[in-house]
This record gives structure tokens, sequence and C-alpha cells, in this order.
């Protein structure tokens, strides 16, 4: 076991040898001057010698004082170094945790520009359903669906989620779909979401009684979207990722009507990490992208 006198009265003492002065030690410390005092006279009783002699225009070390600084400034600037390369490895890494569908459907489209933006830190993307641990340090930040209520995370609102049905021209070319009802005589991709149930519902389409076609189930919108692409069926999806493929032709919203349950995708982020450099760059970063890909402000 290590017998060292109290750290903090050996931090008080390096920084009052170092300048010379109670005065200046204290202010570098953000302590007061009798504090300073209270701490050289702790160490001092704990040591059982003087380590400075009070004169009326300051202090001096004693020989035992003088001793000892050099070898404890020595200390503090390898422990300094220490902490100060965990630092820079630690910020050299981003580790963001989002979900398949973010993932595929937007961020991996736009990374390389905060990559690029940041030359030397390293990205990693986890995408992954489930929550992820935000307290253990193991992921930095994360996007997260839902409604933005997790207790001790800080969470920003990034986009609303809303969602439609949508198909491939071939497939409405094939399949005629000229009303809401309409849709329950085709194959829906995923037809057990409860996405669908929503929008038909606020669609006006009458639905105890009516069974579940059969249809593929995937496990995520990026997944269902590209099935409707390829003609497989009708997806119902959020407008916001699909603009391109909306755009180009090669998906179709046969109706204007987009619901909503009220859920976002969030930044979100622990409390005590919130402001961390890499992460309020990050942060900042997002929000630009997501602004300039969103006219309408969230």
């Amino acid at each position: 076991m290590r017998k060292l006198p109290p750290l903090a009265a050996v931090r008080v003492f390096e920084a009052a040898a170092r300048h010379g002065n109670f005065t200046r030690a204290a202010e570098e410390l953000g302590m007061t001057q009798a504090a300073v005092s209270y701490q050289i006279k702790l160490l001092e009783e704990r040591l059982g010698t003087p380590l400075f002699r009070r004169e009326k225009r300051g202090v001096l070390l004693t020989e035992a004082g003088a001793q000892a600084a050099p070898q404890v400034s020595r200390g503090f600037d390898a422990i300094e170094q220490a902490f100060a390369r965990l630092r820079a490895e630690e910020d050299g890494v981003l580790v963001i945790s989002t979900s398949n569908t973010f993932a595929d459907a937007w961020l991996a489209w736009r990374l390389g520009s905060f990559q690029m933006a940041h030359p030397d830190m390293a990205v990693r993307v986890e995408t992954n359903d489930a929550l992820a641990d935000l307290q253990s340090g193991a992921v930095d930040c994360a996007i997260r669906a839902g409604l933005g209520d997790w207790p001790g995370i800080a969470s920003e609102v990034l986009l609303p989620i809303d969602f439609t049905p949508m198909a491939s021209p071939d497939f409405l070319a094939r399949h005629g779909l000229e009303r809401p009802g309409d849709l329950l005589r085709l194959p829906r991709l995923s037809p057990d979401d409860d996405w669908w149930t929503t929008w038909l519902g606020e669609a006006g389409v009458p639905l105890p009684g009516v069974p579940v076609r059969g249809g593929v189930r995937l496990d995520s919108q990026a997944h269902d979207g590209r099935a409707a692409i390829a003609g497989q069926g009708v997806a119902i999806l959020t407008p916001f990722f699909w603009r391109a493929e909306l755009a180009e032709g090669r998906l179709v919203r046969p109706f204007g009507l987009a619901a909503t349950r009220g859920y976002a995708y969030w930044f979100v982020v622990s409390e005590a990490r919130r402001n961390v450099p890499k992460i309020k760059r990050f942060r900042e970063w997002l929000r630009a992208e997501i602004g300039r890909d969103r006219p309408t402000p969230v």
C-alpha cells in the first residue's frame, strides 16, 4: 500500500512552490488564500517538517520543501501527460449508435463530409435497433427513434417521423391503386407493421374484421423501401428518407396523406458528456445537414 500524504494538499504544495506565492496558487486552483494556507499546514503536520518559511513579503521554500518541490512537479507533469494521451485517444474516435434505417437511408450517405471536415478523428457507426448504453462511455452518442423521454439522457429532436404508402411506378401500373381501400387487396410489405394500421385508419379505411393479407415481412424500413423499388409490393415509408427515389421516379406516393404517431428521431447523449468537444462538433454537423435536406425547421 502506498503511504501518500493527502493528494489535495500535495497539489496545493506543488502550485505554491511553483509560483512562490500562496495568492497566485489560490488563483490558479480556484481557492481562497486561507484554504491554501490550511492545506499547506495540513501537509506539514503530516510530514512533520515545515515546507515554507513565512516572511513579510511572501513565502520561501525551506530546505525540505526545495528538495521535494522538483520531484512533485515532475510527478504532476507525468500524470498530466498520461491523461493528455488518454484524452487525445478518446478525442480521436467518435462512436455513434443508430438504427439500421437511419444509417442506411441517410447517415451513411453523408457521414463522409463530417470525416473530411475532421480528418484527425476516426468515426465508427454501430447500427442496432436496440438502445445503446450511453452511460458507460463505450458509445459517445446515438440517434434514436422515440418520444424523447429517456432518464439521464440529453435529447434533441432532429426529425419528426411520418409515413405514407409508396410503391414503384411499374407495380402501380400493373395493379392499379385509386383509393386507400385498394391497399387491402394488394401485397403490402411488412403488413403487420403498426404504421399500416395508423395510416389506414387516418385514411378512413375500415379495418375491423379484415384479416392481414399475407406478405413479405422485413426487419427495417430500409429493406422495405428497396423491396418496393424492386416491385415486390407497397411499403409504408418516411418520405424524408426517400426524397431522391421519389424525385427520380423510382418510388411513387399514391396519396398525399402522411400519418404520424408523434415519434421523432432524436440526437441523444449522456447528460455528463453533452459538452464533450467531439460530440458537440458532430451534433452541430448533424443538425446542419438535416436542415439542408429538410427546408421546414424542426
